[in-house]
């Protein structure tokens, strides 16, 4: 699996089969593993890797080590050096928390699957000029929220959402009923505080509580 490229069209089908993309900050590179385990066993076999930390290239390529099953991909990229060593630790997409012409073109020149954060409909535009179908809407909350992206989505019907930012379990049935939503990204099951308390059992519990809530959002 590693090195092995996921197309885009694929990955969109696998973001709809999770229903949230666990938003991941690791500071230390030995919790990688057992924090990947906690999302596979608890029923997300996902995670975006936010690149601000030191520890997010070996933890990467870590997880996918181990873990070959996981979708695995880096978060809160803001250069295309850190979307050539995120791909070159396994990561199989790449996220941007805004819209980086630069980011968005390299990707695509080098086929990497890439979801640019858009909030207003010129940035929206600026991916549909570009042929992406999906798209990351950050910050969620504060920008609006599902009204926002319900009033972006009716004039840009091809377009689909990955909304990030203030999404939890008492929200994301809002967000998981509509339609032009793939997934949401979120980070309430994976907490830093939790995360650095070695707590992986908490973690791989509110994991699972996060997958039957999505099961019965989209049954």
């Amino acid at each position: 699996m590693k090195g092995e490229k996921i197309r885009m069209k694929d990955l969109a089908e696998r973001f709809h089969e999770v229903g949230v993309v666990p938003v991941v900050v690791l500071e230390d590179v030995k919790d990688a593993v057992p924090l990947a385990q906690a999302l596979v066993e608890g029923g997300l076999p996902c995670a975006e890797v936010t690149f601000r930390t030191a520890a997010a290239e070996e933890s990467i390529r870590l997880m996918t080590e181990k873990f070959p099953e996981m979708l695995v991909g880096a978060g809160t990229v803001l250069t295309t050096e850190q979307v050539d060593a995120a791909v070159k630790a396994g990561a199989k997409f790449i996220v941007s928390p805004g819209f980086d012409p630069e980011i968005v073109d390299y990707c695509l020149k080098k086929e990497i699957p890439v979801l640019p954060g858009c909030i207003s409909p010129s940035e929206v535009a600026q991916a549909v000029k570009r042929g992406l179908k999906t798209v990351k809407f950050f910050p969620a909350e504060q920008a609006g929220g599902v009204a926002m992206i319900k009033a972006m989505a009716a004039p840009y019907t091809g377009i689909k959402f990955m909304p990030t930012g203030g999404i939890n379990a008492k929200n994301l049935e809002d967000y998981l009923s509509f339609d032009k939503i793939v997934c949401c990204g979120g980070s309430w099951m994976v907490k830093g505080e939790l995360v650095k308390a070695g707590a992986f059992d908490k973690i791989k519990e509110l994991t699972a509580e996060a997958r039957n809530l999505v099961e019965s959002i989209r049954k």
